[in-house]
């Protein structure tokens, strides 16, 4: 195996009883907590010369060890893939995603995302998220449409993340779900966390669940049709699936949603309803707020048009 990387590190006291894979991605190791956690299930990350799950609480004084391969990250192709950007200056990008692009390269989608795009179009990304996403403040589904923030900086990564951490990002959605919601408006409040019974999906828990964390999602009714319910749906936190999982848990999926939503499909839709369509932020220099839209893609607009015409 070649070696890219080598680190060693103390754990110092204030890092006392934090688990192993959060203390690493906290250090500057330019990696995900995905990526770390993959080191240390190949046996690249040694605590005291020994291998230790991701979960393992660190103590003061600890000395980590930790190998990262050479790999195909390092080697990211720019491609000449159209983006539809918003806004753009020599700190970041608002880049309005199309549905069906992935954000990332990951196992089956190693070209044709928004990196390999982004790194055709920008000479300087920022390295916060780690090698395989450059640049990458949040990210949105596969298909799931919508405004994405891009750091070009370190600086305006990592105060573009602080803001999303702090909830000063405000993200707005528009959601095409299935059934008559009654209700002008509404909060939806239950934890999230992996589904004990798929890992691979996220699923509201029980409060005190180890891995269940707060998710909270506001939505106003914006237009009724036969069937359906068009949402505009702002976030309070940024959870993983956390709009999809909600809605469905609340009796109205996501329509074209069939993981977390029905299998059938009557509107012959490419995937869910579901479009980022307003983001406000502060600017990471300048401190100016700044609100971004983005249409709905046309897809989705023809459907509602269809949809008004019954």
């Amino acid at each position: 195996m070649a070696v890219e990387r080598e680190y060693r590190l103390e754990v110092p006291p204030e890092a006392e009883g934090k688990r192993l894979d959060q203390f690493l991605v906290n250090q500057p190791v330019q990696l995900s907590r995905s990526q770390v956690q993959h080191l240390i299930q190949n046996g690249l990350v040694l605590v005291n010369a020994k291998t230790r799950r991701s979960s393992y609480r660190v103590h003061t004084g600890d000395i980590i060890e930790m190998q990262v391969p050479a790999s195909e990250e390092t080697t990211l192709m720019p491609e000449e893939i159209p983006m539809d950007i918003i806004y753009e200056d020599e700190d970041l990008l608002v880049v309005n995603k199309p549905q069906g692009m992935v954000v990332h390269p990951a196992a089956g989608h190693k070209k044709g995302t928004l990196v390999n795009a982004l790194l055709n179009h920008c000479a300087q990304l920022s390295r916060s998220g780690g090698y395989l996403r450059p640049g990458i403040v949040h990210r949105l589904d596969k298909d799931t449409s919508g405004l994405l923030l891009v750091g070009k900086t370190d600086l305006a990564h990592q105060e573009l993340s602080h803001q999303l951490k702090e909830r000063q990002v405000k993200r707005r959605y528009l959601a095409l779900v299935l059934g008559q919601v009654k209700e002008d408006k509404g909060v939806i409040d239950a934890p999230l966390g992996r589904d004990p019974r798929n890992r691979k999906k996220v699923a509201v828990l029980p409060p005190g669940t180890p891995g269940a964390k707060e998710a909270l999602t506001r939505y106003h009714v914006q237009e009724r049709f036969g069937g359906y319910t068009l949402l505009d749906v702002e976030l309070e936190t940024g959870r993983t699936h956390q709009i999809r999982v909600h809605l469905a848990y609340a009796g109205y999926p996501v329509a074209g949603d069939t993981i977390y939503g029905t299998r059938s499909n009557p509107l012959e839709l490419p995937g869910q309803a579901l479009h980022a369509h307003q983001i406000t932020i502060q600017h990471p220099r300048t401190a100016e707020m700044l609100t971004f839209e983005a249409p709905v893609p046309r897809v989705f607009a023809k459907t509602l048009h269809n949809l008004r015409k019954c």
